[in-house]
């Protein structure tokens, strides 16, 4: 791993800038990078090393002169659900085969407006849907962690299986990822990076995959806090192209890393102690309780009580949503076109052959509950429990918690192609228990690495905080990092 590489995106803006090294020597120590370690992680599915050393370059122009962004030449890592013109975009996959948008999502013309170099794309869950990085047409990813006591290849998590993955084996200084019900903080937690879940509305969805519209949230995967805060600043802001976007400033989140704690009440829900539940999770939960403490915080009993109604509501509201949105894919326009007698069998055969086990099942299941007879039985009631689950959120903020502390997913990594979760979808969904509440209730929230768990995998804690209050998350989460120490997958690669 070349000492370039081990740069945070702070310190290697701060040594850009003083020109103690070149954004084209950085870039390339990240392809150098790349090309060694992708064949066994399999994190990108797409390599710009071309465009990449371009962008490289007129950054160093830009900084000779003194000038640049606040991502000036800093290597970047984009998820596959991210529009780039003219460069690979197939939410991983099939149906979306040889697509090359001719427009620029939103968040990555923030970064590149901002300095940022595009390494290329990173490996993701087929359309964002699965909790380890299994149901990617480009096959699964391998997280850079293995177990102390077995050589076991472990999933990542997912949807942002590549982007955790990516940054946790240094393969770019920074990620973007997307959050419709974990999918930022669940794979934060598996590879011991920082993940960081912005309120809806926060970073623009404008040329951004949709899986579910009213969950779908950008945010960074990175290697620490700062880096977290530096990311999330260029990524957010308002914009006309999507109504969801709030018309908020944007704040110096940065500024917040390292201001005091004292007299914040942290909530610690009951309901989030589920049967089951590993003791190393619960150790770790009580650590980050103490470590609030001793920074002066006061822990603050509180209930969520509809919290056990959120996944199920999630798993009607989300594919009732991607089966609406993923309608568009039907052969005609873009992307893999099956030939047929009529073009009812096309579309058919197109579909079949496009989309993948895990994509059918929850089309399958949003336009069940979206039919005639089951409407009102499925979806409208739970949108009902979404806005009771968003009313327990209000209320415990509302009594004057400034913050949640709650563990980020109920175990650590697992293993590629395990057969517990292989035969039983159910499972599989519940690795999303603690971070489903987050989306439906459109707050914002960090995963942070806590702690090492018996086989030496990472643990993360997870901060949920008050709509648009994420500075008080970046103040928190630094805490925790803080207090727990830093984490790094031991190179086999």
């Amino acid at each position: 791993m070349s000492e370039l590489t081990r740069l945070t995106i702070a310190d290697a803006r701060d040594k850009l800038k003083n020109r103690d090294i070149t954004s084209v020597e950085l870039t390339d120590a990240y392809l150098n990078a790349i090309e060694a370690a992708n064949p066994a992680l399999n994190a990108y599915v797409a390599v710009t090393g071309e465009h990449a050393k371009g962008q490289a370059a007129r950054s160093d122009a830009r900084l000779d002169k003194g000038e640049g962004g606040a991502l000036e030449g800093i290597p970047l890592g984009i998820k596959d659900l991210f529009g780039t013109e003219g460069v690979h975009t197939q939410a991983c996959s099939h149906i979306l085969d040889g697509f090359k948008p001719r427009y620029e999502s939103t968040v990555t013309s923030n970064l590149w407006a901002d300095g940022a170099v595009m390494l290329g794309k990173l490996n993701m869950d087929e359309f964002a849907m699965g909790s380890s990085n299994e149901t990617s047409y480009y096959g699964p990813v391998t997280n850079p962690w293995r177990g102390k006591d077995n050589n076991k290849a472990l999933v990542p998590g997912g949807s942002s299986g590549g982007s955790a993955a990516a940054v946790a084996a240094h393969l770019c200084a920074g990620a973007t990822a997307t959050d419709t019900g974990g999918s930022i903080r669940q794979p934060a937690a598996f590879t011991g990076t920082v993940g960081f879940k912005p309120t809806y509305g926060r970073c623009s969805r404008w040329g951004v995959v949709a899986f579910a519209s009213s969950l779908d949230q950008a945010g960074p995967i990175t290697r620490d806090v700062r880096d977290s805060a530096i990311l999330l600043k260029s990524m957010a802001s308002s914009d006309p192209k999507d109504t969801t976007s709030v018309d908020m400033p944007v704040p110096d989140y940065e500024a917040a890393i390292g201001q005091s704690v004292k007299g914040m009440r942290i909530g610690i829900p009951e309901e989030y102690r589920m049967d089951g539940m590993p003791d190393e999770i619960e150790t770790l939960w009580q650590k980050g309780i103490g470590w609030m403490k001793d920074a002066g915080a006061e822990i603050v009993p509180i209930s969520l009580p509809h919290t056990k109604y959120a996944l199920p509501a999630y798993y009607i509201v989300a594919p009732a949503e991607a089966s609406s949105n993923l309608a568009r894919y039907d052969g005609v326009r873009y992307g893999l076109r099956e030939p047929g007698g009529d073009i009812v069998e096309m579309y058919e055969k197109t579909r079949a052959e496009g989309f993948g086990p895990e994509v059918k099942r929850r089309v399958m299941i949003g336009t069940y509950v979206l039919s005639a007879g089951y409407y009102d039985a499925y979806y409208l009631r739970a949108q009902k429990v979404r806005t009771l689950i968003k009313r327990d959120f209000e209320t415990v903020f509302d009594a004057g918690v400034d913050a949640i502390l709650t563990p980020a997913t109920p175990s650590a990594a697992f293993g590629i192609a395990d057969q517990d979760m292989a035969a039983d979808p159910v499972k599989m969904y519940l690795n999303d228990i603690f971070t489903v509440t987050v989306n439906m209730a459109g707050l914002p929230g960090i995963a942070v690495p806590a702690g090492l768990d018996d086989h030496g995998l990472p643990l993360g804690l997870q901060l949920i905080g008050k709509p648009f209050e994420e500075e008080t998350l970046f103040r928190l989460a630094h805490i925790v990092e803080q207090a727990a120490g830093h984490f790094a997958a031991e190179k086999w690669w």
